[in-house]
């Protein structure tokens, strides 16, 4: 403990963003680091208790909380509280071969488990994250982790989304020989097109890249498996392969008036915004655009957030989104106690800068869309609401009803769905004979065909960050073993 006291002394300072308005004025970071003295003052808070629920990633009540890579986070925070800044680094870089992504795309259930929450407010653990990673690139400490010796063994590694880079970064270090595929003409997955740039700008998924290209990894873009590289061909060069292909299947609304024009799932959405801004900053017009547009997005989670920021930056009209939850409180209730998350209101980013622009909260509670409401031309001009009621089932189940007299129109010529995904697509799976079914019960990550694994989303459905980080991490642990105990390394 770097400072015994430091929880009752100092209060919670938490992240700093920059301005709302300031920042719909472009696509850079919303977020930006404390100083140092500040940081040092926040990592005074950790209380080293005796028992550190924030780094033991788990489910309780059905949500993520402590840190699911198992980062030693009372240990660098006190690093951090002594200026300690590169053994801060070291101990960080044990556990997260990454923190520079989840330091600002993770959700951070490690401070929804964190002790000092029960005194006062968690300790702000990603942003202490965050900065030491980013100081230890400003320092050179980070460098490429190049393996001694090579052991021969070839690996194939489906998909560069955080499962994939940490399968390939962990493989790699074993001395294997770890190929990487993606079928998009960038590496990162969800880094690059499914999560803004106002999140992680992509010069911070480039670094990490070009260290793990020295480090002797290779990557391959617009190459699709099984359709641009045959599964024979696969099967027959690598040794192993990890599928890390994520949930990409996205969960579709079969309402009345789905097939009119301007209607569009989120991801599709996000990935042409992205695409169309690296590929010549909005110049080609490649992109699905909401200047002028009254959006409605529906879905609670982080995309509908992110679509929500991006339709903004593009000079939207308005925007609503539809929640399907009820607005939460502003405190925790008795059935969310401490560690589980807690469920309570609160803006995310895109929703302040909804605020800050049009003067409310975007979010309809308790709302889905009815019916899209079009015109003569098949284009969307409405979406027909209604208010839903939740109820549990003597199985614990969901029961969702429609209120009577509850129905709107809300104006629209932009609907994206963020309802979240089904799973993995499945042409890749079939072809490769695996049993799609059993994905989620598969044991230490193997599916029935040998030598062939699966970690991250593409296992046990959309997640977070974190998650898909450690799964890709064990993955290749039990992909190294297995390959170890067969050619006897």
């Amino acid at each position: 403990m770097g400072k015994p006291t430091g929880f009752l002394e100092y209060k919670r300072q938490n992240a700093q963003y920059r301005n709302p308005l300031e920042r719909l004025q472009d696509w850079k970071e919303i977020s930006t680091l404390p100083s140092e003295d500040l940081l040092k003052t926040q990592a005074a808070r950790c209380m080293d208790c005796g028992v550190p629920f924030c780094q033991n990633g788990s489910t309780v009540g059905g949500m993520s909380t402590g840190c699911p890579v198992f980062n030693l986070i009372p240990e660098w925070n006190e690093l951090v509280y002594q200026g300690k800044w590169k053994e801060a680094y070291e101990r960080l870089s044990k556990t997260n071969p990454f923190p520079e992504f989840t330091g600002r795309a993770c959700p951070a259930p490690c401070e929804a488990g964190c002790v000092a929450s029960l005194y006062e407010s968690s300790v702000t653990i990603k942003s202490i994250e965050w900065a030491i990673i980013e100081k230890a690139f400003e320092e050179g400490w980070v460098t490429p982790d190049i393996p001694e010796k090579r052991t021969g063994v070839k690996i194939a590694v489906i998909g560069s989304g955080p499962a994939g880079l940490a399968s390939a970064h962990e493989l790699n270090k074993y001395g294997h020989s770890i190929t990487v595929f993606e079928r998009a003409d960038r590496i990162g997955g969800l880094l690059t097109y499914g999560i803004p740039k106002m999140k992680i700008e992509q010069h911070v998924v480039d670094r990490r890249i070009h260290l793990m290209e020295q480090a002797g990894i290779t990557f391959l873009t617009n190459v699709e498996v099984g359709k641009d590289y045959s599964i024979d061909q696969l099967q027959s060069e690598f040794d192993a392969v990890i599928l890390c292909t994520g949930a990409t299947k996205p969960r579709d609304l079969q309402i009345n008036g789905r097939n009119l024009k301007g209607i569009h799932f989120a991801m599709d959405y996000l990935h042409a915004n992205t695409k169309s801004m690296l590929d010549s900053d909005f110049k080609n017009g490649q992109y699905i655009s909401a200047e002028g547009k009254d959006v409605v997005v529906i879905g609670g989670g982080d995309t509908a957030v992110d679509c929500i920021a991006t339709a903004l930056r593009q000079n939207c009209k308005s925007v609503v989104q539809f929640d399907i939850y009820p607005k939460r409180p502003s405190e925790r209730t008795p059935d969310n106690p401490w560690p589980q998350y807690p469920m309570t209101y609160k803006l995310d980013y895109g929703q302040e800068e909804a605020l800050a622009k049009f003067g409310d909260d975007p979010r309809l509670f308790t709302t889905t869309a009815l019916e899209f409401i079009g015109d003569d031309n098949g284009q969307l001009v409405a979406v027909k609401s209604v208010g839903m009621k939740t109820t549990l089932n003597e199985k614990g189940e969901k029961i969702r009803e429609p209120i009577p007299n509850t129905e709107k129109m809300i104006p629209a010529q932009l609907v994206l769905l963020a309802i979240g995904f089904e799973g993995p697509e499945q042409q890749l799976f079939e072809q490769l004979n695996i049993d799609i079914k059993n994905l989620k019960n598969s044991s230490a990550y193997k599916t029935n065909i040998d030598n062939v694994f699966v970690a991250g989303d593409a296992r046990r459905g959309q997640s977070l960050i974190v998650w898909a980080i450690q799964e890709g991490k064990e993955a290749a642990k039990s992909c190294h073993q297995l390959i170890t105990n067969k050619v006897n390394l």
